[in-house]
């Protein structure tokens, strides 16, 4: 009897100790991907400089074009007193929640399609990531992630280019804090997921061609730099780019920090960044499995 009651109690401590020492299947994702967000951070943080270039050239040289020397020329040769007109504030308060979604997608584009790009190649240096404890759709989803933090660090590295610059002082009025952040979230993550799905979609040796055809052309009909609201002189083309995400990414950050500037409904803006999240996400990681297990 004694011995069947330690046998028992042995047991129990066996299974007690069992259930201490093995993590759940959600604890070991978790570590697993904590361990690869670590592994890109140190990765970024080496390559920090070179990434503050490539978000800061291309709004630097824009702005200092059209906010900085255009406003000194005379009225008559200023193309962008026309493009601000209308509008309250100057062409600095039109564009300058356009140019952060445009460092938004361009940052997230470029941490997730260029990447994959080689570590589909010949090479084959996914393989060695997604061997990690985890299952592999989370592997792209860990990219997504990641790649959104980088966009939110490139719309904060433009943010005082864009409001500094101008020589007409940019009117910005943040009057609900919670709508701006959920904005900059939910756009640096459809960025991420657009680049995901743009990266397993192509085949490595174009994906320099889809920047002149899809990027280009998405980020000029993406309300950047005018408000969507005046588009209105052509409705067919104001209804045919609600299919583009950067729409509603210009048109939100708008709303929520140019709010004098005309703008879409904030339920129609988070509505449908939310819709293209979710649709982005769900072609990006299957064309992922595709390329990884088929």
């Amino acid at each position: 009897m004694k011995e069947s009651m330690a046998t028992t109690q042995q047991s129990e401590s066996s299974d007690a100790t069992r259930s201490y020492t093995m993590p759940s299947n959600t604890t070991r994702y978790l570590r697993a991907f904590q361990g690869l967000m670590l592994r890109d951070l140190h990765v970024l943080r080496r390559e920090i400089f070179p990434l503050v270039i490539r978000i800061c050239m291309n709004p630097l040289l824009f702005l200092f074009v059209f906010t900085y020397i255009m406003p000194h020329m005379s009225a008559a040769s200023n193309p962008t007193a026309a493009l601000a007109a209308g509008n309250n504030g100057g062409f600095g308060t039109v564009i300058l929640p356009g140019l952060m979604a445009v460092a938004i997608m361009f940052s997230g584009i470029a941490a997730v399609a260029l990447p994959l790009s080689q570590e589909f190649g010949i090479t084959r240096e996914i393989d060695d990531r997604v061997m990690c404890p985890l299952p592999v759709a989370f592997v792209a989803l860990e990219k997504v992630v990641f790649s959104a933090l980088q966009s939110v660090i490139a719309a904060a590295v433009v943010f005082p280019l864009a409001y500094f610059l101008p020589t007409v002082p940019v009117q910005v009025h943040v009057s609900n804090w919670a709508f701006l952040i959920t904005v900059l979230i939910l756009a640096s993550l459809v960025s991420g997921a657009l680049g995901l799905t743009i990266g397993t979609s192509v085949k490595p040796a174009q994906i320099g061609l889809i920047f002149g055809v899809v990027v280009m052309p998405i980020t000029f009909l993406g309300c950047v730099y005018y408000p969507w609201e005046n588009l209105k002189f052509n409705p067919w083309l104001q209804r045919l780019i609600l299919v583009n995400p950067i729409v509603y990414m210009s048109e939100g950050l708008r709303s929520a920090l140019t709010p004098g500037v005309q703008h879409m409904s904030n339920f129609a803006i988070l509505g449908m960044l939310m819709l293209s999240l979710v649709i982005l996400s769900a072609v990006g990681i299957r064309g992922f499995l595709r390329r990884v297990i088929g």
